[in-house]
Parts: structure tokens; sequence; C-alpha cells
């Protein structure tokens, strides 16, 4: 599932995006935004209420992007689309999947087998998302609470991640059994035209865009989005990872590597035009966020302690609670990474951290 940051760049100044679409396509309904490229959009069951697919004329059959998350919903639209005078009635030649996120993975299997076509992702993103729906049913182990523990977590909170553990594969149809591997800098022939495979990390392990020069379209799933910022998050997985260098680095290579002249195609708000200086902002808001993690940390802060300098306000909603923890150790592990913070751990195993 692609959960989206609420990090403040109050000091930033937010660039004027160019939106060329003014009409929304419904649920089952698809939208031309460039020769044989079709814009799709589906409902979400979050505060997040919909993601934006797309499709590629791939000779006479159709190449997907992104398949929304497992949901009668979902699968009802996906039926109408491409059924008898649906807008993909041709059928379906292969699915591309950006990550592994539920509402971007989680119908893949679906359509895979409907279509008896390859599905194709990078290596970490496919690995990463069999792990994970393995995790179904399970208990929630050890290890993640003493995670939440040393976060600074109260009991309330450590029973809820116990309770809502191992929900992931439920929002997502059984994948393939193979797929075919998604490489960084490789080119595609899909249909007419090439399209060149951009990876980006920070807010998955090795998250695919794909890149038409000819077209000038980029296909950014959550990697790049225009109005909100993709959670960049550690988990109990990999306690001391640096997600966030990760992050700062993508958007500097895809700024490199993308003319600023493309059409963003965005998995979730709209199409849009300016590239670069929404990267230049993403950056920016958040190096705002870790100068004032840095005076936040002038006294011995745990996890918890931080989201107001980060977030600006409180955190109390149990799903928002583990997304922001998850960001706001990107952000102390970022600092610890490079020096410029020290972690201890207390005698009830609770982790503070200080500026040096």
């Amino acid at each position: 599932m692609s959960d989206e940051s609420a990090i403040p760049s109050d000091r930033v100044s937010r660039p004027v995006l160019e939106y060329p679409f003014d009409q929304l396509p419904e649920p089952g309904v698809a939208r031309e935004i460039a020769p044989g490229v079709l814009w799709l959009r589906m409902p979400l069951p979050f505060s997040l209420d919909h993601i934006n697919l797309w499709a590629v004329r791939d000779g006479e059959r159709w190449a997907i992007v992104d398949t929304g998350v497992q949901s009668r919903e979902i699968a009802a639209a996906w039926r109408t689309l491409l059924g008898p005078g649906g807008a993909l009635e041709d059928g379906v030649s292969r699915v591309f999947v950006t990550h592994m996120h539920p509402d971007h993975v989680g119908m893949a299997g679906w359509l895979t087998r409907k279509f008896d076509c390859p599905l194709w992702m990078t290596r970490l993103e496919y690995l990463n998302c069999r792990v994970l729906v393995a995790d179904t049913g399970r208990e929630a182990p050890e290890e993640g609470v003493r995670f939440y523990r040393r976060a600074g977590w109260n009991d309330e909170a450590i029973e809820d991640y116990r309770t809502r553990f191992g929900q992931f594969g439920k929002m997502v149809y059984a994948l393939p059994e193979s797929f075919r591997r998604l490489r960084d800098g490789e080119t595609l022939r899909i249909g007419e035209h090439d399209w060149r495979v951009v990876v980006g990390t920070g807010h998955s392990p090795e998250h695919a865009c794909l890149w038409c020069p000819e077209l000038k379209l980029l296909i950014s799933g959550d990697q790049v989005l225009p109005k909100i910022s993709s959670n960049v998050s550690v988990f109990p997985t990999e306690p001391e990872a640096d997600p966030l260098h990760g992050w700062l680095r993508s958007m500097e290579r895809i700024r490199d590597t993308v003319p600023d002249d493309v059409l963003v195609l965005p998995a979730h708000n709209e199409p849009f035009i300016g590239l670069h200086a929404r990267l230049a902002y993403l950056g920016q808001g958040h190096r705002v966020s870790l100068d004032r993690l840095r005076r936040r940390l002038a006294q011995p802060r745990r996890v918890v302690d931080v989201f107001a300098s980060l977030f600006g306000r409180a955190i109390d909603e149990p799903r928002l609670l583990s997304l922001a923890t998850g960001e706001s150790l990107a952000h102390l592990n970022y600092l610890v990474h490079r020096g410029e913070a020290t972690v201890s751990v207390d005698d009830d195993g609770v982790a503070w951290y200080q500026a040096v």
C-alpha cells in the first residue's frame, strides 16, 4: 500500500505545477492521455482513496502498469474495462508493477492468470512482496514488538500492532510463481515505443519508473507524486536502515536522467508537468525536516517524541502511528549514520536520540 507522509515543508516555496487534464476517469472507464496510452483510476479503501493505473497499447493487446488492491470494487472495474465494449476488451499482453505495495500489485496475479501473461517487476519488489504475503496469519514476531517498544510505544499500541500484523496478504491476489525481472537502465519495447526503466529507492526497495522519451511520459508510481510526499520508512526487518539517503539520491538520479518537459503520470493525484521543480521541492522538504529534527534533539528524545517536529501535530491514530514511527526513524537513522546524532537504549529497551 502506498502510504503518504505529511511532512510539512513550511520553509520551502511550493512550485506551481501544470495539470493538463481537468476531468478524472471514473472506475471502469479509460481516458487517452497520449497516443496508445490510457489513464485508469480505481478506488481504494483508505484515506488515500484512489490509485491511477496505466494501459499502454502493446501490439494487439494492452500492457498494464499497476493493478489496484485486491477488492470486489476493483475486480468489478477491471471486468468492465476488459469486457465487451470495454476500453481494454482486446486483452492484456503483460503486467508491469512499479513496486510491491498492495494498491499496485494487488490484482497482478488475477490479471496474469486471466490472460496467461507474464508479470514484470524488479527482483527486490517481487521477492519482498512474496515474503510479506507469507506473513499472512502469523503471530507478530517478538522482533517487531521490541522494535516498537524501542521507539517508545505503550502497551495499547503494541497490542494493536499484534492484532494488525499479517494483513498484507489479504490485499494481494496470489502472485504468479515466476516473473520477468526489470533492471535499472534497460530499454523495453512496448508496442511502438521504447520505454526506459528508472529505478528509485526509499519508498520501497527497488521501485521501477517507466520513461518514454518519444512520448515524453514518465510513469512515476509512488516515487514522484505532485501533491503528497511518499512515505519513507524504517521497518522492523531492518531497524538500522537508511532509506532517506536512498530516496534523496534517487530524486537526484531521476532529475539527472529524465528531462523536465515530460508529462508525469503518478500513482496518486493527477498527471502533471513540472518534474524538476517538484523533485527539488520534495528534497528540500526533507532537508528542512532534518533541520527541525536536529534542533529537537538538543535534549534526548524517543522516536515518539519527535512527531511534532516532523509532522507538525500529534499522532494518535494506530495506522498513522506505525507510518509516523517508520518515517521518524528514517530521519533519525539518517542523522545517526552521518554522525550527527547518537542513540542509547535504557533499561526498558527504549531508544533515546540526541544531537552531537
